[in-house]
């Protein structure tokens, strides 16, 4: 019962491969076995097959005795003739030997050549028919030893040799295909694992923010002094519910962190840039309306890591600057902290991987997830070095 509820889930197509894959060393090792017995069968059950020389052994007793006849002066004159009537009767049947053609092709003796000598009658004559007889007798010998039972056994064996060698390579191949299957599966889960605690890891990291932003407003909404403090710390606590929102949904992790799916409108950036001001953070934006297609919560979720990392790595300013270059909208991130290696430049936007040592911990996968809805967007994201010891992030769109 446990076998076919676990089979119900099978597709039926999947269900008929699999059982004929499993079916199949079993026909052909039937299939080949009935192949190679058949011959052996009819060679040695069928009495035809498994004939004995004895009428050729006959043909030369009959003609031996005619011989013995005709030098022994004891034996009458009618008991000669009758001698050399049955051994003539003999030579002159040829239907009464079994593949006479065939036993002829062993050899030169040939049945015909004992009917003339045992015709002309002569002892010479007598003596070649004789010869001839015990050749043929021995070519029947010969074709006996080929087609008898001998050959087929031989056959036999060989051919149920090579039915255990096919049906064991048959196995061996399903035996390594089930394998394979085996390991591409645990492959196959090991990377669903893989995705899943990336997308899980990437959701930890990008809930921080707004979880330590609605703690602090609501620690600060209790000692508001006044109800324009107390709006204020609301809307930040409203702002922070709707990206915890924006970034929790559990069943949309794989589109949010990896396969990422954008839900795109067309926004000014400037306020996406200009909330980012601080005390340590310096934000720069043009004058007129910047509108480009974007997803705006993945936007917000790109500069906030930038800035937080031109922050961990840096006491000083950091400078946010929006503008058009070319014909798409540019955002840089400056700051003036100690940089990195060349070497590492690509590895730091690699899940997990780490610049130098911060002034604060890091997972390595805010950079990450930055190129990733940068790419997303159609754009990208770089670091390079901009002078006076300071350090950029340019995210183009």
């Amino acid at each position: 019962m446990k076998l076919l509820s676990l089979l119900q889930g099978v597709p039926r197509a999947v269900l008929l491969r699999e059982t004929a894959l499993a079916l199949l060393p079993a026909l052909l090792t039937l299939g080949l076995l009935l192949l190679a017995t058949q011959p052996a069968y009819r060679t040695l059950i069928d009495n035809k097959e498994t004939w004995s020389p004895y009428e050729y052994r006959a043909l030369a007793q009959e003609l031996q005795t005619y011989q013995i006849a005709r030098l022994d002066p004891t034996v009458t004159t009618d008991e000669r003739r009758r001698s050399w009537e049955r051994a003539l009767s003999s030579a002159s049947t040829p239907g009464q030997f079994y593949e006479l053609a065939l036993v002829e092709n062993y050899g030169e003796a040939r049945l015909v050549s004992i009917k003339e000598d045992l015709q002309r009658n002569t002892p010479s004559s007598v003596r070649r028919a004789v010869m001839t007889a015990l050749r043929l007798n021995a070519q029947a010998d010969t074709f006996t030893r080929v087609r008898g039972p001998v050959p087929a056994l031989q056959r036999l064996r060989s051919a149920l040799i090579l039915t255990a060698g096919l049906t064991a390579l048959m196995s061996l191949l399903l035996i390594t295909r089930a394998l394979l299957m085996w390991r591409t599966e645990r492959e196959r889960r090991s990377r669903r694992e893989a995705r899943q605690r990336e997308a899980l890891s990437l959701a930890s990291h990008e809930l921080r923010r707004p979880l330590q932003s609605l703690l602090l407003a609501s620690d600060l909404l209790r000692h508001a002094q006044s109800a324009e403090q107390r709006q204020h710390l609301l809307s930040l606590i409203e702002d922070s519910v709707v990206q915890l929102d924006s970034r929790a949904d559990l069943t949309r992790l794989n589109d949010l962190y990896l396969d990422v799916s954008l839900r795109v409108q067309r926004t000014d950036l400037r306020p996406l840039v200009q909330r980012l001001a601080a005390r340590r953070v310096d934000v720069c934006v043009p004058d007129a309306p910047l509108v480009w297609p974007v997803d705006a919560n993945r936007v917000r979720q790109v500069l906030e890591n930038l800035v937080e990392n031109a922050l961990k790595y840096t006491t000083g300013l950091v400078e946010v600057r929006l503008c058009l270059a070319g014909n798409r909208p540019e955002i840089t991130v400056r700051d003036y902290g100690p940089g990195i290696p060349p070497a590492l430049i690509e590895r730091v936007f690699l899940p997990y991987e780490r610049g130098p040592q911060g002034l604060d911990d890091g997972h390595g996968l805010g950079l990450a997830l930055v190129r990733r809805y940068a790419r997303a967007h159609g754009g990208d994201v770089c670091l390079a070095r901009a002078g006076r010891r300071a350090y950029s992030h340019r995210a183009a769109g």
